[in-house]
């Protein structure tokens, strides 16, 4: 199998656009090139990098999930790192007087609620606010750049999870991305892509042959992805999306459910590329806020995908919260709303309030298939790479 370069490989061939600038650099512990080399070092030795901007988990990775992050030096490059997750979610104006542009490489996960993509979304806007470049280096859509599903997000239900009208599944790469919110969200930045080469559509991340490094902490491998953009809208109800276990988004469950029925129950659907088995796990206890019932025992399903190509991750963990809530009777609830806006993270999660306002299965199966429909006539005008 013949490795796809990233963008990051491409570097030289795309150096006009940094020579002589000054840079901002967006990234973390994925930021590296196929021979492990980091973009912040690639970047420092042969170029004049000023400043790095630090998403979620920090630059080197090493932030659980949801934990504010401030303001540092990098001890590697003795660089100033700028906190985007913090008091800050968008670059402000004197982050970026000292900077031409502003480079981006990141590995996404192909998931509408995945921060990352908001990260850049308004980094963006930041760029077009202040007359500066934006550019970012490619990588794929592990999830493969084809497959569209869910529905097109209500506004307002917009967050730092699901920030513009796109489903869940969205089927393009990052930069793709990045060139689809310029246009059609009016954001207008002065944006370069700097693509990947041998890289195709129909390609899950295995195909590239790209060695994968965990862009958080709670997706430790590339079959992670599917996992996490199925179960993760358990995030809005009082069910473990597998958080503090060794297999999160994997695992499902709660201490009142029955394995076996759940498993029984889910498996008798037939839902396309997947099987249910029964598993009991106990989250760990070491940070309490990260994983919901800390050192209980929980009852449930870990997901097993047999097909990826059959397998319809987004319809799959909807079902399988429909059949969870059907179980679980009056011991099921929804997380409480934390926000001033006094909006349920499952409407969040889910970018409406259909799920929790109590929609039949079908019903949200139907609209999920009409939107992605639409979306799909949307994305394919942004397509860099072919099947």
């Amino acid at each position: 199998m013949k490795m796809v370069s990233l963008g990051i490989d491409n570097l030289e061939a795309y150096s006009k656009h940094f020579s002589g600038k000054r840079i901002g650099l967006i990234t973390n512990a994925t930021g590296i090139n196929n021979n492990f080399e980091s973009t912040i070092d690639l970047m420092h030795r042969h170029f004049n990098l000023v400043k790095l901007f630090a998403p979620e988990h920090g630059v080197r990775g090493d932030l659980q999930a949801g934990i504010t992050l401030r303001s540092y030096t990098d001890g590697a490059t003795g660089l100033p790192v700028v906190s985007l997750y913090g008091a800050n979610r968008k670059p402000s104006p004197d982050m970026l007087d000292d900077i031409d542009i502003l480079a981006f490489d990141i590995q996404d996960v192909g998931s509408r609620f995945y921060t990352y993509l908001y990260t850049m979304a308004y980094a963006m806007e930041a760029c077009a606010e202040n007359g500066k470049t934006f550019a970012v280096f490619d990588r794929p859509n592990p999830l493969n750049g084809l497959a569209v599903e869910g529905n097109m997000l209500d506004l307002s239900c917009k967050s730092f999870i699901g920030l513009y009208p796109i489903p869940q599944r969205y089927g393009l790469t990052v930069g793709e991305c990045a060139a689809l919110f310029n246009a059609e969200y009016g954001i207008n930045c002065g944006l370069t892509v700097i693509p990947m080469t041998g890289y195709r559509r129909d390609f899950y991340f295995e195909d590239t042959g790209i060695n994968w490094v965990l862009p958080s902490p709670n997706i430790p491998t590339a079959d992670s992805c599917f996992t996490f953009n199925c179960s993760c809208i358990f995030e809005g109800a009082n069910i473990s999306e597998g958080r503090g276990t060794t297999k999160p988004f994997s695992f499902v469950g709660a201490p009142w459910l029955d394995s076996d029925k759940l498993a029984d129950k889910l498996n008798g659907l037939d839902l396309p590329g997947a099987r249910f088995r029964p598993q009991c796990f106990t989250p760990l206890t070491y940070h309490p806020t990260l994983s919901k019932y800390p050192g209980e025992l929980c009852r449930g399903v870990e997901i097993h995908v047999l097909d990826r190509n059959a397998f319809r991750p987004v319809k799959t963990g909807l079902t399988m919260l429909y059949a969870i809530k059907e179980l679980s009777g009056d011991k099921f609830g929804w997380t409480p709303p934390y926000t001033a806006k006094g909006r349920h993270m499952i409407d969040y999660n889910t970018g409406g309030t259909h799920v929790r306002e109590g929609l039949e299965l079908d019903e949200v199966l139907r609209m999920y298939e009409n939107d992605s429909g639409e979306f799909m006539n949307i994305k394919t005008k942004y397509h860099l790479y072919k099947e």
